[in-house]
């Protein structure tokens, strides 16, 4: 088994990976997912991102290290385990972040990484139906839509941003980040939109790709310095695949640096703890772990018209049957309906939280199951958190989960920004707008006023968003894992291109910038063997 280019991972930027790499017909491409072909039915209904957060058959499951600023608790953190990756899983909200997170990346000393350069790779990958401009494209496969429904909540939540002195902001994504509006999601005629559906389908037939399937990779192969293939299981019977030009790692900001160091790279000390011999010493794998920490409030709604009624009883019926003969109604809501970009500071250039209004309330947040009352929740986060974990292996293990320390709210301004950013939310909840429609505050309640109380609060009850990123990242400082064409240093023929090369958190959703860094990668990869 021999390839040209062997792609690691068949998620979000894998599958963009495997098309463009096998564009050229003389280019033969091998694509290992560990997961299983996206079948499952809750993949393609929107609203079945709530069966997939916490399903084995599609999820790898992960949890978080018991930590201290977390109260104790461990946070799962939801990792795609099938063809599209978490972008066949996520919520669908579709965030590029904002122009000021790329530049800061092209001042890092990254070239080509700045806003002006990326923006293309954005465009490139789209298909936006409202239209193409300076700053959206409707060339690309990967299909971004307007939000197909409306609801009287989301619009009070709109209208409550207007009454607190913030803008409309009806793309979020152009030129401003700044205000209130619906978000956009990656969706097609009301079906999830993954990079599997909208890259790889259309490629799978490809004589020059091949596509495996349940294949756990368990090494990176080397002849010294050099990446010369892959180890990888199928159902036990183990495997290798050689490779001509690149192997490209697309395992995500979870198990890109798991896999570097079960094949020896990363900090030396670690590896022989474990057992692992040292192919190349790179400190910086596995560190530099963020990811987007949210807390979240919710108020009882006065009148039987959240989400938590229309998908109950006869109304879900009524629902099922509108989904199945038209494409629309509740069945295609997303993780979050209604968006805002705030500043926390009158001083701050940009927006520094983020938050998600949903026209619901759920009784348990771990099995996501509704209310059987009305109610309506707004979560909030900080869009560049400073607290940084780590992800590295807890063994030698190829089939073990690794060890995810994430040191959520370790750093003060990250503390400060989530407390404000609570308080905004509550701000939302006592516009005229809203307070029409509010029967009372349930959590945190009224009675959870000051800075500290708020502060716990988010540490008791506050969850990841699944934005992990940063564990390989990119750049050129002693911490660096790869350049800024994002060839792993110090190794041939080996490239890593996934969230876990950005070194710093964009402002919003992290699928659209990962998409964008594998359009990117794909060429690089492509003008580097010319």
């Amino acid at each position: 088994m021999n390839y040209d280019y062997i792609i690691i991972g068949a998620g979000s930027a894998g599958c963009v990976l495997a098309n463009r790499l096998s564009e050229n017909p003389k280019n033969s491409v091998l694509l290992l997912e560990a997961g299983d072909k996206d079948t499952n039915l809750w993949i393609h209904i929107p609203v079945g991102f709530t069966k997939t957060l916490n399903n084995p058959e599609v999820n790898w499951c992960f949890e978080t290290e018991p930590e201290d600023n977390v109260s104790g608790r461990q946070i799962p953190i939801p990792r795609g385990r099938v063809l599209g990756g978490s972008s066949s899983i996520n919520g669908m909200l579709y965030v590029r972040g904002q122009a000021l997170d790329f530049d800061v990346w092209g001042q890092l000393g990254n070239r080509g990484w700045s806003y002006s350069d990326i923006l293309p790779y954005f465009k490139k990958s789209e298909n936006f139906e409202r239209g193409n401009d300076e700053f959206r494209g409707t060339d690309g496969p990967l299909n971004v839509a307007d939000m197909y429904e409306k609801h009287e909540l989301i619009d009070a939540f709109i209208d409550a941003g207007v009454e607190l002195g913030y803008p409309r902001n009806p793309d979020y994504n152009g030129s401003k980040q700044d205000g209130f509006g619906y978000y956009q999601i990656t969706q097609r005629n009301g079906r999830r939109e993954s990079t599997a559906r909208a890259f790889l389908n259309p490629a799978k037939n490809r004589k020059n790709l091949t596509v495996e399937s349940r294949a756990h990779v368990t090494k990176i192969i080397f002849n010294k310095k050099r990446a010369t293939g892959v180890e990888y299981s199928i159902d036990g019977i183990k495997k290798t695949a050689d490779v001509n030009n690149e192997i490209i790692l697309t395992a995500g900001a979870v198990q890109s640096p798991q896999i570097l160091e079960l094949s020896g790279i990363g900090q030396p000390q670690l590896l022989k703890s474990h057992g692992i011999s040292i192919q190349h010493e790179l400190p910086g794998v596995g560190e530099n772990y963020r990811d987007h920490y949210a807390a979240r409030m919710n108020w009882r709604v006065n009148k039987p018209i959240s989400l938590n009624e229309e998908t109950r009883g006869l109304n879900l019926v009524k629902e099922v049957f509108k989904y199945a003969l038209t494409r629309r109604g509740a069945l295609t809501w997303t993780a979050g309906v209604g968006h805002a970009f705030m500043k926390t500071r009158p001083d701050l250039e940009t927006p520094d939280v983020q938050f998600f209004f949903v026209h619901g309330s759920f009784a348990s947040s771990k099995d996501r199951k509704l209310d059987k009352e009305p109610g309506m929740t707004l979560a909030v986060y900080q869009c560049r958190p400073e607290s940084q974990g780590t992800i590295h292996i807890g063994g030698p293990n190829p089939f073990d989960a690794p060890k995810i320390r994430p040191n959520f709210l370790g750093n003060q301004l990250d503390q400060d920004t989530l407390v404000a950013g609570l308080h905004l939310c509550r701000s939302i909840g006592e516009t005229k707008a809203m307070k029409q429609h509010i029967s009372h505050e349930m959590n945190p309640g009224t009675n959870i006023k000051t800075d500290e109380e708020m502060l716990q609060f988010a540490r008791d009850t506050g969850a990841t968003t699944y934005h992990p990123m940063g564990t390989c990242k990119m750049g050129s400082d002693p911490m660096a894992v790869v350049d800024d064409r994002l060839r792993v240093h110090g190794i041939e023929n080996l490239r890593v291109a996934d969230a876990s090369i950005m070194p710093t958190m964009p402002s919003g959703n992290i699928n659209a910038p990962v998409i964008m860094i594998a359009e990117k990668a794909a060429d690089m990869i492509k003008e580097d063997s010319a």
